[in-house]
């Protein structure tokens, strides 16, 4: 299993482009499956994830193509023709792994009237249902079942009429799914309280590219008008506002200077406010943003939140930042409950936080220095690297598979900013 080895103390500085968002990748991918036309994603991140999802749309029998692209360059182009669907099982082997699996349920309900998905898995960051996703769907006429680990979905006879759902909390995932269900429904869905991410925003413009009817977009109320049919499209997937805000934090650690190119500064507010809040330059420039820290950190108070709130996926990589802090800081997570595994390994490093529940105290400490880290999930990954680049001596961080699933060629990208990094294999 590879590990990457950092050595810390570098001033991470140039110019970075943001690759594709995964968090949106994986909820277009599926949106194949609602259209026998070929549907061509453009900047499509080189990923674990994606590569896992690629496999599963091909168990259903959709023809996938990938564009050679140059040496160098970041991400790619794929295309997936769902002409004939040979079968509507997405099973354990494949969906185990990845939690963003369950999101094929809608459109496969929508597209074959059945569909049987196991039970999805993911990080190991808390509890996390999908009874939203079932109710939504519900909501819009499917039976739902769940026998043996897996769920199964039926429409009526005609597909599914469509319907009203209000969420009782905002769920960014069941709000994907009743979306990409809804589009083709014989009747008119609305959705209250749905989530208003980014990511949400960018699959109601690829559903609209390909013939269907949304209002409300980018709001929390959203109406979708079903079509008879949705036809092919080529799409370009939004910039990665989470790989923005982690090579954001790198650079302000290292009191570097980055420009991140392609990052959309009004797609991530919140995460842009809480580095200004830190003592950290961020302003958006022509084709991205600029982020500079020239000066001491300061420690901050903030909780996770749903959108337009500060992120859950870029808590750990702000804890990572905040070590360095003058004073103490606090963080509440309030999406996840357990999301402060990284914390350990951390305080490792040198580190001083604190837990208690759902709250994190970070006291600033004048230096981190080197250890060996392990990798419990994805951003807790990324939160271990980011403190090694600043940790004085050599980190090394084990079970890269986490980082592989989100973050496209990370020792490339930190390499191109002057961080000494490489990526080794554990033996």
């Amino acid at each position: 299993m590879d590990k990457i080895i950092i050595r810390g103390g570098k001033r991470l500085k140039g110019a970075l482009p943001v690759s594709g968002a995964k968090n949106a990748a994986l909820t277009l991918l599926p949106c194949a499956l609602l259209t026998d036309e070929p549907l061509t994603l453009r900047n499509l991140p080189r990923l674990a994830d994606i590569d896992a999802f690629q496999h599963l749309m091909n168990q259903f029998g959709v023809s996938t193509t990938i564009a050679g692209s140059r040496p160098g360059d970041f991400g790619r182009v794929m295309t997936l023709e769902a002409t004939r669907i040979t079968s509507p099982v997405a099973p354990y082997e494949l969906v185990r792994k990845m939690r963003a699996s369950i999101l094929v349920l809608g459109p496969m309900l929508a597209r074959m009237g059945e569909a049987t998905v196991s039970l999805p898995g993911g990080c190991a960051i808390g509890n996390r249902p999908i009874d939203l996703h079932l109710k939504a769907l519900e909501a819009l006429g499917a039976v739902i079942e769940l026998t043996a680990g897996y769920v199964r979905a039926i429409a009526p006879d005609g597909g599914l009429p469509g319907g009203r759902y209000s969420f009782p909390v905002v769920s960014v995932g069941a709000t994907e799914n009743a979306l990409m269900a809804a589009a083709t429904a014989r009747g008119r869905t609305t959705l209250h309280n749905a989530a208003r991410e980014p990511e949400i925003v960018d699959l109601c413009n690829l559903l609209a590219a390909m013939g269907a009817v949304i209002e409300g977009i980018g709001t929390s109320d959203l109406t979708i008008h079903g079509v008879p049919r949705l036809h092919g499209a080529t799409y370009r997937v939004m910039s990665d506002r989470i790989e923005a805000g982690s090579y954001a934090c790198a650079a302000a650690i290292t009191g570097g200077e980055v420009l991140l190119k392609n990052a959309v500064i009004e797609e991530m507010e919140a995460t842009v406010q809480a580095l200004r809040d830190a003592g950290v330059h961020v302003e958006p420039q022509a084709g991205g943003i600029h982020v500079a820290a020239d000066g001491p950190l300061r420690a901050v108070t903030l909780a996770t939140a749903p959108y337009p709130g500060f992120p859950t996926d870029m808590q750990a990589q702000l804890m990572a930042l905040l070590c360095r802090a003058e004073g103490a800081s606090v963080l509440t997570e309030t999406i996840f409950e357990n999301r402060y595994m990284h914390v350990p390994e951390l305080n490792r490093m040198g580190a001083h936080i604190e837990t208690r529940g759902r709250t994190a105290v970070v006291h600033g400490v004048p230096q981190l220095t080197g250890a060996e880290v392990m990798a419990t999930d994805l951003r807790a990954s990324m939160s271990l690297v980011i403190a090694g680049l600043a940790a004085e001596g050599e980190s090394q961080v084990h079970r890269l598979y986490h980082l592989d699933r989100g973050y496209e060629r990370l020792e490339e990208k930190l390499a191109l900013l002057g961080a000494d990094v490489e990526r080794v294999g554990a033996d």
